[in-house]
Formats: structure tokens, C-alpha cells, sequence
């Protein structure tokens, strides 16, 4: 039972970090370099997209990475995975407080309502999400550690 824990929450987690890692270094390229206003719709489009879905997968990822920190508490790596949860509650936190908010706006947005600054605005984003990215990678890289 435990084994599968700890694989699920691995793949989980894993797979959380890829689609974000995308998201910041592949998706937001192709939605820059779009002609006009595409990319500034695409950027809300997924922020609609993605902003229903990842508040889930994060909850979920930390919920999965606490049940196996408890499951396996006098197992070998548990200190690791606890530092791993701490890093999931970490990227929560940021996400609320820092990056949800700026994408609430943005998912609206159109180009006859978008403000003068929304260029900052996802700039700001992008540079949040960055530092996000390397706290859930962080928290895989000491998941599959302690996996193996």
C-alpha cells in the first residue's frame, strides 16, 4: 500500500512539475510570438483552462505527499517528503497570495478590456511562476529521492 503511495504521489507531482515547466518555458513563447492580439487572448484562455484545473492538482499533490509523509513516518525518507509537503505548501501559499490574483484579472481580459499595464502584469506572472516552478521541481526531486 504504501509502495503505491509513494510511486502515485511521485507520478503525480511529476507530472504537475512537467505541465508547469511548459507552461514556463514552452506555452508562453508560442503565445508571445502570435501575431496581434492572439497571444494576449491565449493567455487568457489559459489562464481559464488551467486556472480550473491546477488549484486540484495541487491540493492534491499535497494532499498525496502528507498522506505518504504519515503512512510512511518511521519509514527511510520521510524527512524528505515532510520538506516536500512543506515546499507543495509553499507553492499553495504563493499561488494564493501572488499569482491567483493576477490571473483572475487576466482570464477576462480582452483586447478592448485589457489595462494599459497587462504586459507588466503577465511579466509579473511569468516571473512568480518561474520561481514556483523551481519550488514544485524542488519538491519532485525530493519526492523521487526519497523513492528511491
Amino acid at each position: 500500500m504504501l509502495t503505491a503511495l509513494e510511486v502515485s504521489t511521485t507520478v503525480v507531482v511529476g507530472v504537475m512539475v512537467g505541465v508547469e515547466f511548459a507552461v514556463a518555458v514552452i506555452l508562453r513563447r508560442i503565445l508571445d510570438a502570435l501575431p496581434g492580439d492572439a497571444g494576449q487572448l491565449g493567455h487568457a484562455h489559459g489562464g481559464r483552462m488551467l486556472g480550473a484545473v491546477m488549484p486540484f492538482w495541487y491540493i492534491g499533490s499535497l494532499i498525496l505527499s502528507a498522506a505518504w509523509a504519515a503512512t510512511g513516518w518511521h519509514h527511510h525518507g520521510t524527512a524528505l517528503v515532510v520538506t516536500a509537503a512543506a515546499l507543495l505548501i509553499l507553492s499553495v501559499i504563493m499561488s494564493l497570495l501572488l499569482l491567483v490574483p493576477i490571473n483572475n484579472r487576466n482570464k477576462t481580459w480582452t483586447p478592448e478590456t485589457r489595462p494599459a499595464d497587462w504586459q507588466e502584469q503577465l511579466n509579473r506572472w511569468n516571473r512568480l511562476h518561474y520561481v514556483r516552478v523551481a519550488v514544485i521541481t524542488a519538491a519532485f526531486a525530493l519526492l523521487a529521492t526519497a523513492l528511491a
